[in-house]
């Protein structure tokens, strides 16, 4: 059966794309971000995975909010990504896994979860930058699968649903006959928001407490409803739901390889964690 061995999860700020676009990975505002990365290349290296699961929210390059599903999954053959506005460069096309995308479909189907699937799909920058960071040659060594959640437009899906959406996940992985190695990402937060009388809101205690939990209490943040999770962790905080999923994906125990924290990038408190089951 294919097996998870290991889940990252890391901050996919659209500032990161210009930064790698201009070389910028030694300045000083920069190095302490992208340093935090070595370690985590070094051990995809030593585990060379098949296949990536890649967990993130669209921002309006393929779903936009006259059409704004809760969970969707691709099923397509290749995922491009195109010009959001924000002067990042595109990258090379990603291979998709399409039958193991229909199995996870099936799966979820089946544990009467409601899913958009998708046989052509954009990917944006929440899949792109953590990608490109994980791989900075861009000569992308694994299949993809993503899933993405909403967190975008209300009514968002509780921290419980997307949990137990993780969960299903990983059952749906262990069930699939093949032999890959798979490697969970999801790509957020952690605490920010973009607009309003609290922009530029981070809250580093909250952060720290959740990455802490994630491997001490990993559904510690399913006690907040989602306008708890707002005021705890900004508008735009609510991405920590992909983190969530991420480590529901990976069962009762992991142990943390690496993590790092930085603020700010951006405006953003950014969070890197590595975890492989215990």
């Amino acid at each position: 059966m294919a097996q998870i061995i290991g889940g990252i999860t890391t901050s996919h700020v659209p500032a990161i794309g210009r930064a790698i676009a201009k070389n910028l990975q030694q300045d000083p505002y920069w190095k302490p971000f992208f340093d935090g990365f070595i370690p985590i290349r070094q051990w995809l290296g030593d585990v060379k995975p098949d296949v990536v699961v890649v967990l993130y929210n669209d921002h309006g390059l393929n779903f936009f909010l006259d059409k704004m599903p809760t969970f969707s999954i691709g099923a397509a053959p290749e995922y491009r990504n195109a010009d959001e506005g924000w002067g990042i460069p595109t990258v090379p096309p990603f291979m998709g896994d399409p039958a193991l995308s229909w199995h996870l479909i099936e799966q979820l189907v089946g544990e009467e979860f409601d899913l958009t699937t998708c046989q052509e799909m954009k990917v944006d920058h929440a899949f792109t930058l953590p990608m490109a960071l994980l791989w900075p040659d861009q000569n992308w060594p694994v299949r993809v699968v993503p899933v993405c959640i909403n967190t975008v437009q209300a009514p968002l899906p509780s921290a419980t649903r997307c949990w137990k959406l993780g969960q299903a996940l990983g059952r749906a992985v262990a069930s699939w006959p093949g032999d890959e190695k798979v490697v969970v990402l999801g790509t957020g937060g952690l605490s920010h928001q973009l607009d309003g009388e609290r922009a530029g809101f981070i809250n580093k205690d909250f952060d720290l407490k959740f990455m802490d939990s994630l491997t001490t209490d990993p559904s510690w943040a399913c006690q907040f409803n989602t306008h708890q999770l707002v005021e705890q962790a900004g508008t735009q905080g609510v991405e920590l739901l992909m983190w969530l999923a991420t480590r529901a994906m990976q069962g009762d125990e992991v142990r943390k390889l690496h993590s790092n924290y930085h603020i700010p990038i951006s405006n953003t408190a950014s969070g890197l964690m590595l975890l492989q089951a215990a």
